[in-house]
């Protein structure tokens, strides 16, 4: 279970969070858990009651659709921009799919009966989920298209661009074989692949730690899905700006 952190007068972690009114973030930091979330760790799986919501701070968890007879595929992926368990927010109680933490850190949680009181009486919450939904939806349907029409070179620097993105650092820990659940192939073509990245001098990869090294040209072999769902989500962060 992701073990409670001690409280901490830090800024606002979480893009969702920070976009609300102040009145709106005060109101509902008495029900703010500050946990640590630990890689590998399930939160929930399909069909279970979602119990609990959390805001990702450095935290990155994967949102994986199962298929029985085949690996598990990543079909959208949450960070510090939004919420995991977000179909509680459109009154779905059970999770679609299983959300592993994939990147551990810090991250907010509030129980499923606490969200749901105080998302009925706040109109600002309900907004900030609403657009954040319509960009998880993109997400996730852009993230199909690629995993049927893309090459698994550019698949791969999309999701490292956007696992960046996401824990504000080019440095993180992932393995081979955790790679090839998230973008769906064998192990040996991620290996190919990251070989490829990294012979172009574009990332460096040693025993699980990977390092982007040349950001602009892992972005210029990246598929085009990578600007399209980044493109998405910093239009709905202006648009939460906007009073």
């Amino acid at each position: 279970m992701p073990t409670r952190r001690k409280p901490r007068q830090d800024p606002i972690a979480n893009s969702l969070l920070a976009a609300l009114p102040r009145k709106s973030y005060l109101r509902l930091v008495p029900g703010l858990a500050p946990v640590e979330l630990a890689f590998g760790h399930v939160l929930y799986e399909p069909g279970e009651p979602i119990r609990d919501v959390y805001f990702p701070g450095r935290s990155l968890v994967s949102l994986l659709t199962l298929v029985e007879g085949h690996l598990a595929l990543e079909v959208g992926l949450v960070g510090r921009e939004g919420m995991v368990g977000l179909p509680l927010a459109l009154g779905v109680e059970c999770s679609p799919v299983r959300a592993l933490v994939q990147g551990a850190g810090p991250a907010l949680r509030m129980s499923a009966p606490r969200f749901r009181k105080e998302l009925a009486g706040d109109p600002p919450l309900q907004r900030e989920l609403h657009r954040y939904a319509q960009a998880l939806m993109t997400q996730i349907s852009q993230t199909a298209a690629c995993n049927r029409f893309h090459v698994v070179g550019a698949r791969l620097a999309r999701w490292l661009l956007m696992t960046r993105d996401r824990v504000r650092s080019a440095q993180f820990r992932m393995t081979h074989e955790f790679l090839s659940h998230m973008l769906g192939v064998r192990r040996v073509g991620v290996t190919e692949a990251a070989s490829v990245l990294q012979r172009r001098h574009l990332i460096e990869y040693s025993r699980g730690n990977i390092k982007i090294v040349d950001e602009r040209g892992l972005e210029a072999v990246s598929c085009s899905c990578y600007k399209s769902v980044r493109d998405m989500l910093e239009d709905a962060a202006r648009g939460a700006a906007i009073p």
